[in-house]
Formats: C-alpha cells, sequence, structure tokens
C-alpha cells in the first residue's frame, strides 16, 4: 500500500527510519519513557538521513514529558525558504491516534487545513497510521505526513499569493 502513495526516494527514507515496537502513550508512566526513547533514536536517524541527502527541513524539541513538541520547518520553493512554526501534542490514545501537526501561521489560508492550522493528513495518511500502529512514530508522521503536505501545499500557497517570502514583503 505504501508504494502506491510515495515515490521511490521517499520509501527509501522511511524504510530508514527505525520503526518503533513500544505501544505506550502518555498516560502509561514507564512504557511511555521506553516509547519516548524509541521516538527520540528514530527521530534522530530521520534527522541523519536527512541532512545525509541536504534535505535539512526541520529543527524539533519537546518538553520534558514528550508530550508537547515544538519547532520549525521550511520548504525551499523557486529557490526561496520558506519558514514555519511547527507544534503537536501527543493525544492521549497515542500511539493508536495520530499526533495533529500544526502549522499556527497558516491557519485559513488553504483547504487542506482544518482550524487552528492543523494540516488535514485523513485522506492518505491517517489510514496508513492505523495499519503501522504501534510501529509509526513522530519521524513517520514528519515523512509521510508533514513533508508530502508541505512540498503540495507550499507551491501552491506561493502561486496563489496565499504566503509571500519575507524578502518580498517590503
Amino acid at each position: 500500500q505504501i508504494s502506491k502513495i510515495m515515490d521511490d526516494s521517499t520509501k527509501k527514507t522511511v524504510a530508514a527510519i527505525p520503526l518503533l515496537t513500544e505501544k505506550a502513550g502518555p498516560r502509561d508512566g514507564e512504557q511511555w519513557i521506553k516509547r519516548l526513547k524509541e521516538e527520540y533514536a528514530a527521530l534522530i536517524r530521520y534527522v541523519e538521513i536527512n541532512k545525509q541527502q541536504d534535505n535539512d527541513w526541520f529543527k524539533l524539541e519537546s518538553n520534558p514529558l514528550g508530550t508537547s513538541w515544538f519547532g520549525k520547518c521550511w520548504y525551499i520553493h523557486n529557490f526561496m525558504k520558506y519558514e514555519f512554526d511547527l507544534e503537536f501534542d501527543i493525544p492521549a490514545t497515542y500511539p493508536n491516534t495520530a499526533p495533529e501537526l500544526t502549522l499556527p501561521e497558516l491557519d485559513g489560508k488553504t483547504e487542506k487545513m482544518y482550524r487552528g492550522g492543523k494540516i488535514c493528513l485523513t485522506a492518505h495518511f491517517k489510514p496508513l497510521w492505523a495499519r503501522n500502529v504501534p510501529h509509526f512514530g513522530i519521524a513517520h508522521a514528519l515523512a509521510l505526513g508533514l513533508a508530502p503536505w508541505l512540498a503540495a501545499e507550499v507551491p501552491h500557497l506561493v502561486d496563489t499569493g496565499m504566503i509571500r517570502h519575507p524578502e518580498q514583503k517590503k
């Protein structure tokens, strides 16, 4: 099923991200700590892969409990870097429920977004996530959810004038 919705480069990248084994969420005490360690290991590996491919496109950190995440993501379009705040909380029902990735400053600028700047991932990503519980984690959500969303939406938002590069706003 994965092969139908992604290109070979994405498949290769996702295959190199470690799969997670601990089925635990924020309410699960010690199991959550184990899961969080797996999450960090997968994220570190994903960042390494991206840097090796000269495709560094996000920075992410969390609160001490690993329940709230925040950082930046960016997309290069027409040789210009468009940078956005990225934030999400880990749902209480995680990993059964994927996190809702939010780009607050894009709220209301595209129909592929829910109120508050939550990106729309229902059609393609959420069924894929559901089939891969507990093996998918935050790194997979970024690789299979946010990255393709940015690739599809940022050029459209720029071309329709919904967003402008900071240097062009003057």
